[in-house]
Formats: structure tokens, C-alpha cells, sequence
């Protein structure tokens, strides 16, 4: 390799460098909890009877899930922030057949959470639940 590609290799590698830590410096970093380090996890509005009645009114069996015999449990993630509301949600584990975006469709639709608390203050905290899908028996 010649000086010049040399150069311009270093140049490149050290523009990029800089590049990035500036992106790292400008975006805002938040902190998301985990259980083990909260003094409260996060809960749903009335606790979790409530929660799982909610579950239970607005958790629609997909048309295609039943004409394709599926059933299982969707495992959901999400984040409560610091003033309740969720982000962030994903499928961890999934069964397909329009379930997956079924169990999303109702932790957007949950209200605002109690948020989890740490030294006396809300922080944010990932949440987990899983949805079970399972066909009435004929």
C-alpha cells in the first residue's frame, strides 16, 4: 500500500471515529431498569386482576389463526416510561398467523401505567407478557 492510501485510510478511519462519537454525544441516552434493580416494578392501572381482565376484552382470536388450527404463547416486551406510558414494543417470541400483531395491538392499546420506582423516583422499566392463545375445544 502506498503513503498515499495509507493517508487517506487514517484520515478516513479517524473522520468516522469522530463521526461517530459525535452521534453518541448528540443522541439522548435514557436508562431502562430492569426488576432487579427497582424497589417497584411497574403496574397496570387496578393491578393485575385488572390488567388481565383488560387482556381478556380486548385480546381478538385472529380469523387466520383459527382457520390454521394455531395456538401458543406470544411473548410480548415493552417499556414503561417514566410517566406510564408504553414504548418500545416488541415480539420476543412469536407463533405467527396474525396472533403476534394481535398481542401488540393490545399492549398499544393499554392505558397509562403506575411507572417503577427507584430511590423514590420513576424510571423507566422493560415489562414483559405473555399472551396465550389457545382454541376452544369442540
Amino acid at each position: 500500500m502506498n503513503k498515499l492510501a495509507k493517508s487517506l485510510l487514517v484520515v478516513a478511519l479517524l473522520f468516522g471515529g469522530a463521526v461517530s462519537a459525535q452521534e453518541a454525544k448528540t443522541a439522548p441516552q435514557r436508562q431502562v431498569e430492569n426488576v432487579a434493580t427497582v424497589e417497584q416494578s411497574p403496574s397496570f392501572p387496578g393491578g393485575y386482576q385488572a390488567m388481565s381482565d383488560f387482556i381478556g376484552k380486548n385480546l381478538k382470536y385472529p380469523e387466520q389463526a383459527t382457520k390454521n388450527g394455531v395456538q401458543g404463547k406470544v411473548l410480548v416486551s415493552f417499556v414503561v416510561e417514566t410517566d406510564g406510558s408504553i414504548t418500545d414494543v416488541k415480539v420476543i417470541r412469536g407463533i405467527g398467523s396474525g396472533c403476534d400483531e394481535e398481542a401488540v395491538r393490545v399492549v398499544n392499546a393499554m392505558p397509562k401505567w403506575q411507572p417503577a420506582m427507584k430511590e423514590g423516583k420513576a424510571v423507566a422499566m422493560q415489562f414483559y407478557i405473555p399472551f396465550s392463545f389457545v382454541l376452544p375445544k369442540k
